[in-house]
């Protein structure tokens, strides 16, 4: 993979530029702060992008508030709908609310408690289908229809890159000499919105994609030339596991990703209870993903500046999570 901009209709720093414009005043600029112990840990110098302490408790409300502001009066009419595992249908109940607009989301039957009552909160209507990203896609799709809804895609449209990227416009100007980003890689938007403003800011800087092993959609897709439907997904990062990479994040990642890395569960389910025992961060497993990347060793980074990106919170509480890394706090 190359790092050198290539055609092919990529999001441009100036589409991601004019997202965070859209986005003042509707988002959180969040922290980039020092991971004392983690740097200690791998002999690097290690920020963390906090997207944990974002608006619904994640980055996605980036992409779909840039998408939802961008609709008209009469295409949103009757409503909008989204298929999400519970990050991005959060995020796009807030957008919805913020147009005063009606709102249905199509989410997996195994959805995170925690993700299915913020969705409820903000007013969206829930509709459970399947366990994979195409059967509740489908869905969407059928009701769109029906009922004359407008799709909000969970990351394969530019306006999801262009907002996700500002997260990586925020990287860029607040650590001019970071060495390498790292992002979590579910269908793609958030690191091919990262590396899109990245490289055009700071083009000697590497952006790595970070993806479980057992949803290595991405990596599939490159390893093929093109996106790949994979049989099975399984993994403890609910957030990173759609069954297919989209076309044009594979094409970002494909053009401007430096390289796309896989970790196992138990690396994720260890980077997550550090962070909370040793930097006080609440992270889900999803979020602990590019942190993984770094402990068990799969990202090298010794006397580097590295900026980690943690893209969400959303974790459930012992009682309802038996793997949460919070458990050992005996949080209740």
């Amino acid at each position: 993979m190359s790092g050198v901009v290539q055609g092919r209709g990529l999001v441009g720093l100036t589409e991601v530029e004019s997202a965070a414009k859209r986005l003042n005043g509707i988002i959180v600029p969040t922290p980039l702060i020092p991971a004392d112990v983690l740097s200690e840990k791998v002999g690097a110098q290690v920020r963390l992008k906090c997207e944990n302490l974002q608006r619904t408790g994640s980055f996605k409300i980036r992409g779909a508030y840039n998408f939802v502001s961008q609709l008209s009066d009469d295409q949103v009419a009757n409503g909008i709908i989204t298929y999400s595992s519970g990050n991005h249908a959060q995020a796009v109940a807030l957008a919805g609310k913020l147009r005063d607009v009606r709102v249905v989301v199509v989410m997996p039957t195994d959805a995170p408690q925690v993700k299915r009552d913020g969705a409820e909160r903000l007013g969206a209507e829930i509709v459970f289908e399947g366990t994979t990203s195409v059967e509740r896609m489908k869905r969407a799709e059928i009701i769109a229809e029906e009922e004359g809804l407008i799709i909000v895609p969970p990351f394969d449209h530019r306006h999801i890159i262009a907002g996700q990227g500002t997260v990586g416009l925020e990287v860029a100007r607040a650590w001019k000499d970071v060495d390498m980003v790292l992002a979590p890689i579910g269908g793609g938007g958030l690191a091919s919105g990262v590396a899109a403003a990245v490289k055009r800011i700071l083009p000697s800087a590497r952006v790595i994609g970070i993806e479980p092993e057992g949803a290595a959609s991405m990596r599939r897709a490159l390893d093929n030339g093109s996106p790949i439907l994979l049989p099975k997904v399984e993994t403890i990062a609910d957030g990173l596991k759609p069954v297919i990479a989209g076309q044009l994040t594979f094409e970002h990642a494909n053009d401007l990703m430096d390289d796309v890395v896989t970790v196992d569960d138990e690396s994720i389910r260890d980077a997550a209870t550090m962070l909370v025992h040793k930097h006080k961060l609440v992270v889900e497993f999803s979020g602990a993903a590019t942190t993984a990347a770094l402990l068990s060793g799969r990202v090298k980074c010794e006397g580097g500046r590295v900026a980690v990106v943690i893209s969400g919170g959303n974790l459930g509480m012992p009682a309802e999570c038996a793997e949460c890394p919070a458990a050992p706090l005996g949080a209740t």
